[in-house]
């Protein structure tokens, strides 16, 4: 008798392991399919793979909605709530470990693209910025976030500074007989108005605003890239220089490419070139 009970008991276990091993496969591979193929795959970035982020940051850089042109037709632009919520999402991202900021902009409107600029300083992982065509303006205060900015030799960089510059059609209007009509609660409420002269202490009030916010521009850029203050007030006459130039004024901190970048990070995480792969 006792062989017999062995032999069943022995078949017992196995059926018993059989059982556990198919039980933990089946977590496993829900697991997985809720991560890749239910709410967990709308929420990461990479896919299991990659392990860089990319944050395009293309054409106009506005707080909200989208950038149009003259005639009302949507231009490519580069929106800072969905820019910030990109850049949230990689904090929560297991397989990201670093974050590149892909920049073709000529900048835009200046809350966001410091708020786009803080959001790549307060990142938690390794962030490069590479300036492809044009880091501008607001595009180039942005890539002062990162921790490196590489920029390709022919790009456009710095245009440090800041702009009120409009149209004035009164000539136009007074030609085509139309006149404007001033109805304002405060002296000042319709400066600016493309549709009437503007006044020398509307030009004065103008001229006062635009070199407090120009010289927190050079602040901020100071401050991002470790740079003399004094330095940076004297690149920031509202010129782009080639990459060159911006690596000579330290504007910029190498020229290349994206292969350049990779070899960035892999030095950052301890990891081969090859085991650098960028999510796009």
């Amino acid at each position: 008798m006792k062989p017999f009970i062995l032999t069943v008991g022995k078949y017992l276990l196995i059926g018993i392991l059989a059982l556990a091993i198919f039980y933990a496969g089946l977590m496993l591979w829900g697991i997985w399919n809720d991560e890749w193929s239910g709410y967990n795959a709308s929420t990461y970035i990479s896919d299991g793979y990659c392990n860089i982020a990319v944050v395009p940051i293309m054409g106009d850089i506005t707080s909200y909605g989208v950038a149009v042109d003259e005639y009302g037709d949507e231009l490519f632009s580069t929106t800072m709530g969905d820019t910030l919520s990109l850049l949230g999402e990689t904090e929560y991202d297991p397989y990201i470990a670093g974050v590149l900021a892909l920049i073709d902009s000529p900048g835009g409107e200046p809350v966001a693209s410091e708020a786009i600029a803080n959001g790549l300083k307060n990142s938690s992982m390794p962030v490069a910025a590479y300036i492809v065509e044009v880091g501008a303006s607001g595009g180039y205060l942005v890539a002062t976030g990162a921790d490196i900015i590489v920029a390709s030799p022919f790009s456009d960089v710095g245009s440090i500074g800041v702009t009120m510059s409009y149209l004035d059609y009164t000539q136009q209007n007074r030609s085509e007989g139309i006149e404007f009509v001033s109805l304002s609660s405060a002296k000042f409420k319709d400066s600016g108005t493309p549709d009437k002269p503007l006044t020398s202490e509307e030009r004065v009030l103008f001229e006062r605003d635009l070199k407090i916010y120009h010289n927190e521009f050079v602040k901020q850029v100071a401050e991002n890239r470790g740079m003399d203050i004094l330095d940076v007030h004297k690149l920031a006459d509202g010129s782009t220089m080639p990459g060159s130039l911006a690596l000579e004024a330290g504007l910029i901190d190498s020229l290349g490419d994206k292969e350049t970048v990779r070899e960035w990070f892999a030095q950052e995480l301890g990891l081969p070139n090859e085991d650098v792969v960028f999510c796009q």
